[in-house]
């Protein structure tokens, strides 16, 4: 498991000739430090008698946050596996005219799964931006900037699963299932660069 290794095997795994973890795993965990980031914040004001009006909201965003994190660690996972499955797909057998039918679907079957795990990533990852927001807002003011790189974070992991979206819809054949994600995408993504626009300024540094 990805995950389970350290820092620094992770990312040596990542700089090797092999493809995965590649974009796809990063974009899960750009968005799991996203919602680190937003924890560390929300704990720092916790217990500060100048923040004790927030100490409610901080433990729900620290709830929610701790939520949205251990499900991006699982996709950091997820995204390599499903790679591997278009691999595997693709090395069906195709000497027979069943074989190529067979082959076919599950080419099909897996690029869609592979587009899905990064919509789900970019999802939750945006659902980020808003907890980063209110700490940013409501928090410690001296994790300010903690928070902002939070957002930037979440941006990143959005974008960047978004980009494994688009590319595995360019090899799927299903008109409705490509033209149903691609208005997900361009929704989310609009919103996302709108978002992280609308925190990054109002932030007084």
């Amino acid at each position: 498991m990805l995950i389970d290794k350290s820092v620094a095997e992770f990312l040596d795994e990542t700089a090797s000739k092999n493809p995965v973890p590649g974009g796809g795993s990063i974009a899960a965990q750009s968005g799991a430090t996203s919602a680190a980031l937003i924890e560390m914040v929300a704990n720092l004001t916790i217990g500060k008698k100048k923040y004790e009006v927030v100490n409610e909201e901080m433990q729900e965003i620290i709830k929610k946050a701790s939520k949205y994190r251990q499900e991006l660690l699982k996709y950091i996972d997820l995204d390599s596996q499903a790679f591997n499955k278009v691999m595997k797909a693709y090395k069906m057998s195709k000497d027979t005219q069943e074989e190529k039918s067979l082959r076919k679907t599950a080419i099909e079957d897996s690029l869609k799964y592979a587009a899905s795990i990064p919509l789900e990533v970019a999802n939750i990852s945006y659902s980020l931006m808003s907890l980063s927001e209110k700490v940013i807002k409501n928090g410690n003011e001296n994790a300010v900037t903690d928070g902002a790189v939070s957002v930037m974070m979440a941006r990143t992991s959005v974008l960047s699963a978004l980009y494994n979206v688009k590319i595995n819809l360019q090899s799927i054949s299903d008109n409705n299932f490509i033209n149903k994600l691609t208005i997900e995408v361009e929704d989310i993504e609009d919103k996302t660069i709108k978002l992280e626009k609308e925190i990054l300024q109002n932030i007084d540094i």
